[in-house]
């Protein structure tokens, strides 16, 4: 077993030549992580407002959030895939689907599964989390514990 390096995916270029990136290190096992943000909707999209229709509380809609769990479960069948195609590849390949807080989830999975380095694409989706509360990888990247490569 190699080193464990974490690949958070929100199906953004970056975030893919990031998983890229990590196919190519040596000795690594892989684990690829997509966290489906509840707060990260438009609250203003029909049939997604907040229960108390005010902006930024998440949409207790059912719908929204079979939709982006069956998304990230496309997303990591995809990602198995060009694990499993990757010439340069030889680890272990793991994919995880969470939700919650992408950045505070991301932290508390390097610590609980023994990571030891993040592989994060720059900026990732647009939505409303990355204006309202900024990007995501830069709040890992200030609180990692671990050494973090920010793939552009």
């Amino acid at each position: 077993m190699g080193e464990h390096v974490l690949v958070p995916m929100d199906g953004s270029d970056q975030s893919r030549r990031a998983l890229e990136y990590a196919f190519g290190m040596e000795d690594v096992d892989v684990t690829a992580i997509t966290v489906v943000d509840p707060f990260d909707i438009d609250p203003l999209t029909p049939g997604y407002q907040s229960p108390v229709g005010k902006s930024g509380m998440p949409g207790y809609s059912q719908e929204w959030y079979e939709k982006q769990w069956d998304n990230a479960k496309e997303l990591h069948e995809e990602v198995r895939e060009k694990a499993e195609k990757a010439e340069e590849f030889d680890g272990e390949f793991e994919s995880v689907v969470k939700m919650g807080k992408p950045s505070n989830l991301i932290l508390r999975y390097v610590e609980d599964h023994d990571v030891d380095q993040l592989v994060i694409g720059a900026s990732g989706e647009s939505g409303l989390s990355r204006i309202l509360m900024g990007s995501t990888a830069e709040s890992v990247t200030r609180r990692s514990p671990v050494t973090v490569t920010v793939v552009r």
